[in-house]
């Protein structure tokens, strides 16, 4: 059992960039303090969903910050990076941080990002596994490519790989990215807007498309922990559909598309249902809970839900404290109700 945090870098109605950065970083200082196992970091671009445009720069300061815990991106987006360049810099921070870190990445959106950095709603469309394969092969070096997405001529790959390269995984949200994923015997990173049995669905298909039985996949969730499930549910519906709402509309496709229509309010109650919010102990029940049905025990739960740093420690500690060490001791066979 593996537990960590899933940083966003969210800015909150009325905060200023800076302040969501500052309370990622203090996030980062508090998971290795209180013993969790890893600290993941998400990109966006160009919206308040999250200030963090590049996941492996900031990985990259976090693993200089730290000294235990493991780091990884969730995800860094292969639609708007040439595959080599991004090869190229996980392997320099593996061999500066000496194993700590994990790549994950994903295909993104069909957002203004593709217009800005070139990538084109084509590659989108239709390059992804193409700039997967291309990673990987970077991973290994040397590399070469004749695709019509990336063609050049064989290069060395500097730093050289190391014999056991960064391990990479794969954000997965449709069928056909869980085939590529098993295809290629990668795990998958799962995200937080599904439950626990439509991720037991997708690890079922994915074993079935020859993905390896013993893939650690990672699960996103949300976290947060107050006195009572009531007292925490309630503070997350005060702050979290306001951050969604301007996140969502942020969205701005590149082509005529509608962007995304959720609703910030039912999404957040959403999440609230699915996922650990409330005291300690439903926290632990309900994580309990979700790695017997979803059959993914490494968990990463963005914990900054509300936008109030003290909040969010308090969530982190809580973690560390009660819930990460219950976790790790087998459960009787009553796992108690969640209240």
């Amino acid at each position: 059992m593996r537990l960590g945090v899933f940083v966003l870098a969210g800015r909150f109605p009325g905060q200023g960039d800076h302040h969501a950065l500052e309370r990622a970083l203090s996030t980062v200082a508090a998971a290795e303090d209180a013993g969790l196992d890893d600290v993941w970091f998400a990109e966006h671009h160009f919206m308040p969903y999250g200030v963090c445009p590049d996941a492996l720069t900031f990985a990259a300061f976090a693993l200089g910050a730290t000294r235990r815990m493991a780091v990884g991106t969730a995800v860094s987006v292969l639609s708007t990076v040439h595959p080599v360049a991004l090869g190229e810099r996980a392997l320099l921070l593996d061999g500066l941080a000496r194993g700590r870190l994990t790549l994950g990445v994903g295909r993104g959106g069909p957002w203004v990002d593709l217009e800005v950095f070139g990538g084109g709603l084509p590659r989108y469309e239709h390059g992804f596994a193409d700039g997967l394969d291309l990673l990987l092969k970077t991973l290994r070096g040397p590399v070469t490519s004749g695709d019509a997405w990336f063609p050049f001529r064989e290069v060395p790959v500097v730093p050289a790989p190391a014999q056991d390269p960064p391990p990479v995984v794969v954000a997965c949200t449709s069928d056909a990215t869980v085939d590529l994923a098993a295809r290629r015997g990668l795990p998958m990173l799962l995200g937080m807007h599904i439950g626990d049995d439509d991720k037991r669905a997708l690890i079922t298909r994915y074993r079935r498309q020859g993905g390896p039985p013993d893939a650690q996949h990672v699960s996103a969730v949300i976290a947060h922990v107050g006195d009572s499930r009531e007292q925490a549910v309630t503070e997350v519906m005060a702050a979290l559909p306001g951050w969604l709402r301007d996140g969502l509309a942020a969205h701005r496709p590149v082509d005529g598309r509608p962007g995304p229509t959720r609703d910030p309010h039912a999404y957040a109650r959403l999440l609230c249902d699915l996922h650990p919010v409330g005291h300690a102990d439903y926290c632990l029940r309900a994580l309990r809970k979700s790695v017997r049905r979803s059959g993914v025990s490494r968990i990463i739960a963005m914990v900054d839900v509300t936008g109030d740093p003290g909040r969010t420690l308090r969530t982190v500690d809580a973690l560390g404290a009660h819930v990460l060490p219950a976790l790790r001791t087998p459960p009787g066979p009553d796992l108690g109700k969640l209240a």
